[in-house]
Parts: C-alpha cells; structure tokens; sequence
C-alpha cells in the first residue's frame, strides 16, 4: 500500500538524485558530441534472483538485486549541436571509492534549476544507483552554469537540447545504450518534450506532478491569472536558479561558471513575459511567438505519442494542474500507467520507500528488461482521501471510473444553519419549479482560500478551516447525510448569474463540513468573458473547455447567462452525517488576479426553474 508520508517536495520530488557525495569525486573528462552507439531495447526477461518475489505498487522483492553500496558524483560540460555547453552532474556507481567501468543504464533529468539542489544533503543514496543505474542532471541552456541564452518556457531549442544529450548519454563508455528520464514540475515537462523529439534511446520516462503541460491553464486557469505563484515562482527561478550555479569540475578558478552567469545577466523573467500575454492565442512582443499554443505539451499529443516512450504519471489530487494529465494519459495510447493521490504542488507526500521503489519497477522493466509484471497491472491506481484520510491503493481499467454516476446538486434556499455566511443557501437533489429568483452578492475582494493553495502547497492548509472565508460568500450546503458520499472524478459546475459589471471572476470552492470545520476538497474558477465552450482539440472526456482566444471575449449581458466549468478531478470521500457545501466568491486573494472595481459589483446567482444553476459530483456507488 502507498502510505501518506510528508516530505519536502525537493526531497520528494527530486528523490532520484543523490545527496552528498561519498568518497573523492574525479573530474570527468569532457568530449564532443559524437553519433551514439545503437543498443537495442532489452529483451523482457527472467531475473535469476532466488526467493520470494513481489512486485506490486511500492512493494518490489526478488526482482533486482542491490549492486552497490557507493557512488561518485562528478561534473563536467555536455555539448550540444550548435556548440553550446550545458553543465551536467553524474552520479555513477562505485566500489571502492572509484565508479565502475560496467556500462548501465541512465536516468537523467534537465530543468532551469541549478543541479546542485539535487545534492543538498537531504536526500539517502536511492536504490536506483543501488540497483545499477546511473543518475543525470542537467542545467537548461541560459540558466547557472550552463553557456548559452535561456530561450523561453519549453520551446523547440530546448527540445533540440534534450535530444542531444540523451544521444550523447547513450554514447558514453559508462553507458549501456539505455536512456530513460525521470523528475517532477518542469523537470517532467522537459521528459515530454524530450519523447516529441524521438531520440533513438530514450525507453522511458516518468513523470511526476507535471506542470506546464497547458502552460496557459497553468497559470491562466479559467481565463484568471494566478499573479501570487507567478511573481514568486519567476523571482525565485532568477535568485535561486538562472542566476545561481556552482562551478563544475573542470571549471577550476570558476572562470566558467562567471562567463556563463553573464550570459544570463539580461534575460527576461518569466512573470514579465507571461503576464503580458492574457490569451491562449497572445503572442509574445519579443518573439513574436504563440508561447501556449507552440510550446504546451498538450499541443503534441500526436507527437508524444508516436514516440511510442512509455510513461508512468504520477498525479496529485492537491497539485496544480491534475486534469491536464488525466486528458492527456486518456489521448495517447502508447505504454502507460498513472498513480494518483493526496500530494500537493511542493508538499508532494510521497514516500521515501516507496516511490524509489515504485521507480525501480518501472526502470527495471523498461531499461533493464526484467519481467516483472508492471505492466500486466491495471494501469491506473489511486487512493481515495476523506474520512481517515488514504485508504488503499484502488485500481481502474479507464478514467473517468465506468461505474461513475453524475449526481446534480441544485442550489436552494436556505437556511442550512450551517454557516452566517451572505446567504446560507442550501444544497438540494431536487431540481427548482420556482419562478425567477437569485442570491445577490457584492464582491469581497478580501476573499481568499489561503496563502497555501493547490499552486503552492494545498496539502498544508487541506486541515485548515474554510469556514471564516465561506462567510464572506454565497454557501450552498447539504443537510448532514444519510451515508457516505464518494466523489471520485471531474465535478462540473452550472451557474446562472448576472453581475452590474461587464464581467467578472467566479471561484468556487467544494468543501466537505463536519460541525463547524469546513475542509477544502477541491475548486474551480472562471472568468465571465471567457465562459465561451467551443471543441476542444483533444478529447476531453466531457469536461468542459474554454478556448480563451482574444476573439472568443464577451462582456455579461444584462440578461442571466450560464457559466460552465470544471473543478480540479479528486476522490474524496464525504462522510456520513458530515455536509456537502458549496462556496462561491468574486475573488481569491493571495492567488488570482482579479480586477478590483470601485464600487465593488453585486453579482446574482440564480437558482430557479427557468435557471437551475448546479454542481453536478462524479458519485461512486458504495458497495
């Protein structure tokens, strides 16, 4: 069983790579690029290991043995094509002080992240350089101590990068021809664009917490820019990554790594760019680029997929950008698997153990060729939260679950007595035959689902109480139920609102209530002028999509007009006598832009025959 341990999310997340060095590292020698050797893909076999065997998800006994008890960490410079120099980290196995001479196979990982915060000290020697492989981490070009001028959010420079180090990986004496890539947030993304690119050896890949899949729904989620994380996120990527670095081995007076941190000293940062681009279809002025329409992975699924690179996603009910990565696994039928549960954006709560062991299987198989019988699971596993938190590990053939049954929950009068909050509506199975009527609400602009959100780290304020933010908005909330309520998938939500603005932002929270706690489960948010629903360029699986083209823009009409969207996908579990409730608010401090107006608008929220404004929750029947 997958258990619930907290980690830090470098520690997590970054659980690849190697802490400390141990024993006397010895430079590297730096060579050119040269063609690699072909290997081909290891045939799936038997190990020879005696004893009892396991293989099941995080629990792997009798399949591969440890090899090592020691590694070296070296550094040196990779070159690429056009004659740039990336700096690189390796981390190689070793006895007796010195790395082997075996060839194995490579896990690598590349990121605008200086490499050494893969090193920190924190992390124990993984069991994938145990097991004999050999760990990579790369420094994008135009960022620490590598050469060259950071071309921009996953662009095809970067791809052509990507290409030609896992080439240059697979022609290395160290190597067996093997490549695989691993690593999380824009590490991960980097794996996708890497497999678009087809490098002849690259066999697998896994890919956790993946952000920047839709680099637009990242951080315009419903047309609504989440300024809070942006501005942090950029300025700490210049202090604290491009403009950082350490000096790699060859690099002796640190004359190198000066020369490159000058390169880097002009470049933009990424809230200056992105902020100015409020469209899907925005173009960049420096550029003159269509940055989420060319660079988002989401736009290559086709791509991706010909590689024919097997991938396991690791998803997080509290992270970013979860639906992405369910729409994408569900668009591409090459190898995969997928693993979701309660982890958040840097809180990731994965395990110690058991995601190195998890990474073991999967590598043992695709690099390595050793049956054992990862893929002959279900390929999606996921642990349901509520109640006491995770329970086990449950397993699916498909995504959303076959025996889901979509259940409206209309918004009604009050009150619920649950909560003073501006109207204190109730929450009702049964659908409205009364004539026109709204809840009117006046913006608070002071509203906000905390400082830690899904964007951040949701898993820290998941216990922390919603309810003095539920009153300053408009609550629907359900009688205590009769028995459990399992929500497990993609809640869709229907408003019918008029506003005294020409537009205006809509968050809404579900939440499940226990007395006078209110705990977060999940949210969704949209700006009224992008409520426009066209065909999405992939298959949503009914999930609503709204294009966010400059052309697709429209002010509220004075008349009411339905807003349709989704919240996060989750699997939560409701307890019985607790309530389901509904929170919907103007604004989201601390995290979203919203456009403050003076006087603060009054929207309507309509809730009658005419206008059933509803949420409608992927019910899983209780067995």
């Amino acid at each position: 069983m997958i258990t619930n341990s907290r980690n830090l999310m470098f520690v997590a997340c970054l659980i690849l790579v190697l802490s400390s060095c141990q024993g006397q590292a010895k430079p590297a020698t730096a060579t050119i690029f040269t063609a690699p050797k072909v290997t081909a893909t290891p045939a799936i076999i038997p190990t020879a290991t005696a004893g009892v065997r396991i293989s099941k998800p995080g629990e792997y006994k009798g399949y591969s043995d440890p090899l090592y008890q020691e590694y070296v960490k070296t550094s040196q410079y990779i070159p690429v094509r056009d004659g740039t120099k990336l700096a690189a980290n390796f981390y190689r196995p070793a006895k007796d002080g010195k790395p082997v001479d075996t060839p194995h196979p490579v896990i690598w990982m590349l990121s605008p992240y200086y490499r050494d915060i893969l090193g920190d000290g924190s992390v124990s020697l993984p069991d994938l350089v145990k097991h004999g492989y050999v760990l990579v981490s790369v420094e994008d070009r135009g960022t620490n101590a590598s050469f060259g001028t950071y071309p921009g959010i996953l662009t095809e420079q970067e791809a052509q990068d990507a290409y030609d180090v896992t080439e240059w990986l697979a022609a290395q004496p160290w190597s067996d021809g093997n490549i695989g890539m691993s690593g999380v947030h824009y590490f991960a993304s980097n794996e996708f664009l890497t497999a678009r690119t087809k490098p002849p050896h690259l066999k697998a890949i896994s890919a956790t917490l993946t952000h920047l899949f839709d680099i637009y729904n990242f951080f315009y989620p419903g047309g609504i820019l989440y300024d809070g994380y942006l501005a942090t996120w950029s300025d700490d990527w210049i202090t604290g990554g491009m403009l950082k670095g350490t000096p790699v081995d060859e690099d002796k007076d640190g004359s190198m790594l000066a020369a490159a941190l000058k390169q880097h000293e002009t470049e933009p940062k990424p809230k200056d760019v992105l902020a100015a681009m409020p469209y899907r279809d925005s173009k960049d002025e420096q550029s003159g680029q269509q940055i989420y329409l060319t660079n988002s992975q989401m736009n290559h699924l086709n791509e991706i997929q010909d590689s024919g690179v097997p991938i396991y996603h690791w998803i997080g009910w509290y992270d970013s950008a979860p639906k992405d990565i369910l729409v994408a696994y569900n668009n591409m039928d090459s190898p995969q698997k997928v693993i979701m549960g309660p982890w958040g954006a840097w809180d990731s709560n994965l395990s110690e153990e058991e995601f190195p062991t998890e990474l073991l299987r999967w590598f043992d198989y695709w690099l390595k060729g050793i049956d054992n019988g990862i893929m002959e699971e279900a390929p999606i596993h996921y642990l349901t939260m509520g109640g006491e938190d995770t329970k086990d590990l449950h397993e699916a053939k498909q995504w959303p679950l076959p025996n889901e049954q979509p259940t409206k929950y209309y918004l009604d009068k009050g009150p619920s007595g649950s909560i003073k909050s501006a109207n204190d509506g109730a929450l009702s199975l049964n659908p409205p035959d009364n004539a026109t009527v709204a809840d009117e609400y006046t913006v608070d602009y002071s509203t906000s689902s905390g400082e830690w959100t899904r964007m951040t780290d949701y898993t820290t304020s998941v216990s922390t109480n919603q309810q003095k933010n539920d009153e300053k908005g408009l609550t629907y909330t359900t009688p205590p139920l009769a028995s459990d309520v399992e929500v497990t998938g993609h809640p869709v939500i229907h408003l019918w609102v008029t506003s005294s603005a020409k537009d205006g932002d809509f968050f809404v929270l579900l939440e499940d209530v226990d007395g006078q706690f209110s705990r977060y489960v999940t949210n969704g948010q949209l700006r009224a002028s992008h409520r426009a629903l066209v065909d999405a360029p992939y298959d949503t699986q009914g999930v609503p999509y709204h294009r966010s083209y400059a052309a697709d823009v429209i002010d509220l009409p004075k008349e009411p007009v339905e807003l349709v969207f989704d919240l996060q996908p989750t699997s939560y579990i409701i307890g019985a006598g607790h309530r389901i409730r509904v929170t919907i608010t103007g604004a989201n401090q601390n995290n979203s832009l919203t456009p403050k107006i003076d006087p603060p608008p009054t929207i309507s929220v309509y809730r009658d025959a005419d206008h059933p404004s509803h949420i409608v929750l992927p019910v899983i029947p209780q067995e």
